[in-house]
């Protein structure tokens, strides 16, 4: 698996197809976070931007390769193992964009309620905040694994999916990533710093589910 991921970070970086999904969550950060503003409304922005953004680098990733090389290494490896080698790329590249993001709102954010009345401990709220971004990250990553290939393999059929689907993972309210940010706006107004642990573990749960299913697929379609 060491092999298997090298391989596929270095896939990701000469593609450069990186760039696009760094630069919506750069664009991203520039518009929601801005010097001075309650750093707990900026962390829970900088996660709900993860979501789509990972799903994104997901179907980089396993689309990236050649199916001349794919089929190369899944005789090697077996296909199952690249598979999950190119989503746990992908999932990693987000969470590097999870800690830089969680620094950058730490940086600029103020440590204040929304109403200016409270202090919120910032070192509690980078790690909410940092807790937040890996639980989009997950399900960014639970998104991508199941609308891109194998499970569709059609373009017109997944990227589509794979915008609705984050999107739809974002704002229903039960999911893991909904009550991460909103505990982090919540906590804006009452300044009470709550690190999502719960919604954590559940996105946690269901990545290596979709995962899962995706690496079975792909070894059932080899």
């Amino acid at each position: 698996m060491i092999a298997l991921l090298g391989y596929q970070a270095a896939l990701l970086l000469r593609s450069h197809r990186w760039l696009p999904p760094l630069l919506l969550y750069g664009a991203s950060l520039a518009v929601g976070v801005q010097s001075g503003q309650p750093v707990l409304d900026c962390a829970g922005w900088a996660a709900a931007t993860l979501l789509p953004v990972t799903a994104w680098l997901v179907r980089v990733c396993v689309t990236n390769e050649p199916p001349a090389a794919r089929d190369c290494a899944a005789a090697a490896a077996g296909p199952w193992r690249v598979h999950l080698a190119a989503v746990g790329v992908a999932l990693g590249a987000a969470l590097l964009l999870a800690a830089a993001g969680s620094a950058f709102v730490a940086a600029v954010g103020d440590p204040h309620t929304a109403d200016r009345r409270a202090v919120v401990p910032l070192g509690a709220a980078t790690v909410a905040g940092l807790a937040a971004a890996a639980v989009c990250a997950l399900l960014g990553a639970a998104v991508g694994a199941l609308c891109n290939r194998p499970l569709l393999r059609s373009t017109a059929w997944a990227v589509p999916s794979t915008v609705l689907a984050a999107f739809a993972v974002l704002f229903a309210g039960a999911s893991p990533a909904n009550a991460a940010v909103t505990g982090l706006v919540t906590g804006s107004r009452t300044g009470a710093v709550s690190v999502p642990w719960l919604p954590l573990a559940a996105a946690g749960a269901l990545a290596a589910g979709a995962v899962a299913v995706a690496c079975a697929a792909a070894a059932r379609r080899a």
